[in-house]
This record gives C-alpha cells, structure tokens and sequence, in this order.
C-alpha cells in the first residue's frame, strides 16, 4: 500500500522559512508528477505548485520566486522549500500523486506577523 508521509511544519514568523518533506511509504518505484496543496483556515484547498516527472516546477502566483519544489528521486521524497513565508501562507499543507487518490496527511504551517 502507496502512502506519502509528511514532515517539516512548524509556526515561524514572517520573513522566515520552511522546508516541508513528503515521502513514497510503500511499493513505488515510477518516477510521477507531485503536487503541494495547501488549506488556509476557512477556506478550500488549492494548489501551490507542482513538480512534473520531468522535473519541471510549476507554480500558483503567489508564491512564485518565494517557494522551490524538488525531489530526491533515491529516496523517493518531494520537498517544498518556503521563503520569504507570509501569514496569509498559513494553513495545512498536502502532499499529492497526481492523478492518483494518493495524499499525504497534512502537515500545519503557521506564519505570524
């Protein structure tokens, strides 16, 4: 059974930084696309970036030139490297299979002003 397991939150201030991990638990060997998604209080989740099988990083607006998404394929983990973090970037964060029912557990990150 395919599980993502995430680590790395934590509550910062503003201006600071995060790097969030999600690690492939279980039998996969395919490199895939990995999302990130977060939850802010009060609100649906929405996508923050993704990082294709190929590499290539997208990003939302608004975290562009702020957050970095990258893997290490041996050890078959995504990273969400944050900085520059905002209040308005606190909220549950996800990790994601795309195309697939795969999620992480969730991971709370809090920024104060």
């Amino acid at each position: 059974q395919v599980q993502l397991v995430e680590s790395g939150g934590g509550s910062v201030q503003a201006g600071g930084s995060l790097t969030l991990s999600c690690t492939v638990s279980g039998s996969f060997f395919a490199i895939t696309s990995v999302g990130w998604y977060r939850r802010a209080p009060g609100r649906q989740r929405e996508l923050v970036g993704i990082l294709d099988r190929y590499g290539n990083p997208t990003y939302v607006d608004s975290v562009k030139d702020r957050f970095v998404i990258s893997r290490d394929s041996a050890k078959k983990t995504s990273f969400l490297q944050m900085n520059n973090l905002k209040p308005e970037d606190t909220g549950v964060y996800y990790c994601h299979i795309e195309k697939s029912s795969i999620w992480g557990q969730g991971t709370q990150v809090t920024v104060s002003s």
